[in-house]
């Protein structure tokens, strides 16, 4: 959401006027103590300023106890100070900002709406087990249902993601932790109307404050596992000059590729690290080879093509990596059977490798680099399309198409200052060659 289209910020402006529309008052509401609201927001406010500093995550249990408790528009209002000081890491802040508080507005007033409606605010106070859950859980899933379109939308309209893709999986992945933020809530509402009132309410959140604990300890863990990717993709960067920021354009191609398939967010991540990761074999390379002025000898040429089995070798103690793995090992492989190292064909390739394929060839060919100027991408296009069927998967290079048209595709000069050289043999052939030069040069 760096860089909002038109579109996208005109829906966040719908969203923002129908979050202020949830705020007004009403005529015949009766409304709470001041209190009743500035505790909670206060509450929401400093739980979420320090839970956004220690790990992604939000401090749902207050705002959906806000919404069993209050009227709609006093809930609403209980997000305001919380939302409007969380910090924001991704530009641009101020709107990301913005769109967070109407998120959260419109969420929490439509979950209180639907808890009123089921007349919730009594069950909670009489409290009247287990009726009191069906409110509850009916308003948690109007949370969710909100957050889930809302979000949807934005990924269309921001993001570029399929409008086909854009809501899929969303729904299950929101309402899992909102269900246990559920029941926290509801939990933090009965008490609060209990004769020990809201010092009590407040001891629900230890056992919350330990599970997000346990949830801080899995991000570091994967921001550990990120940064050793990092540092593997800059010594391959270091080692083979001339492809330099090759890796990372693949690890986006291929995120676009399984992106334009629907593949759902954590196939797609493990798609954009076996972009990232095809060429780590390299370091097993002698560096003489990739840095070599002048065509390859085949002797030198089948030491480069052991690469992606080195690579494998590397990276297949890495659990997290999934099919990446596959992806590392095959990515040199063609529909016909041609290529190396194995000569699988056709559907005997993982199809993680058929993506990183694609991609790989893709930058090779639209890349500038010290020896070459890279090809207009409708041209690259072009000779992906050519090659589809005997080399590429055709279903890869028509998702790639279809998304580069719709996102488009801006390659990057790569290997700045590095000395120019001959074009080699590989350089002067077909894309299919232009494919496997992607990790030889």
């Amino acid at each position: 959401m760096e860089a909002v289209p038109g579109r996208a910020r005109v829906y966040i402006a719908c969203v923002v006027l129908g979050a202020l529309l949830c705020l007004l008052p009403r005529p015949t509401t009766a409304y709470p103590p001041w209190w009743a609201v500035v505790l909670p927001a206060v509450l929401y406010a400093g739980g979420e300023w320090f839970a956004r500093r220690r790990f992604p995550g939000s401090f749902h249990p207050v705002l959906l106890a806000a919404a069993f408790l209050l009227p709609p528009c006093a809930a609403a209002l209980v997000v305001l100070p919380g939302a409007l000081v969380a910090p924001v890491e991704q530009r641009p802040a101020g709107l990301r900002r913005i769109w967070r508080t109407a998120q959260l507005v419109l969420a929490v007033w439509a979950a209180a709406r639907t808890h009123t409606a089921l007349d919730g605010g009594t069950a909670v106070g009489t409290p009247d087990f287990p009726y009191a859950l069906v409110p509850a859980a009916a308003a948690v899933l109007a949370f969710c249902l909100v957050l889930t379109v809302l979000d949807g939308g934005i990924l269309a309209l921001a993001e570029h993601v399929p409008v086909r893709s854009a809501w899929r999986g969303l729904f299950p992945r929101t309402l899992a932790p909102l269900a246990v933020h559920g029941l926290a809530g509801l939990m933090m509402a009965v008490l609060w109307r209990s004769p020990y009132g809201p010092p009590a309410a407040l001891l629900v959140l230890l056992p919350m404050c330990v599970s997000w604990w346990a949830f801080a300890q899995y991000h570091r863990e994967r921001g550990a596992h990120q940064a050793t990717i990092r540092a593997l993709v800059q010594a391959v960067d270091i080692k083979d000059r001339y492809t330099r920021g090759h890796s990372e354009r693949v690890g986006q191609a291929s995120m676009m590729i399984a992106r334009e398939l629907g593949m759902d967010d954590e196939r797609v991540e493990v798609l954009r690290f076996a972009g990232i990761l095809h060429d780590v074999g390299k370091l097993g390379v002698p560096t003489r080879l990739l840095r070599k002025d002048g065509p390859l000898t085949p002797e030198e040429r089948r030491v480069i093509e052991l690469h992606p089995e080195y690579g494998h070798e590397m990276v297949r103690g890495i659990s997290f990596l999934g099919e990446a793995r596959a992806a590392v090992l095959h990515h040199h492989e063609r529909l016909d059977g041609s290529g190396y190292p194995y000569g699988l064909a056709g559907g005997q390739i993982p199809e993680s490798a058929r993506v990183v394929a694609v991609a790989d060839a893709f930058d090779a060919m639209t890349s500038t680099r010290s020896y070459r100027r890279g090809r207009p991408v409708a041209a690259a296009l072009e000779e992906l399309e050519r090659c589809a069927g005997a080399q590429f998967d055709p279903v890869m290079v028509a998702a790639l198409g279809r998304a580069v048209v719709r996102c488009g595709w801006h390659p990057v000069v790569t290997a700045d200052g590095a000395p120019s050289r001959p074009r080699g043999p590989a350089d002067r052939s077909d894309p299919s060659v232009a494919g496997r030069t992607g990790a030889h040069r």
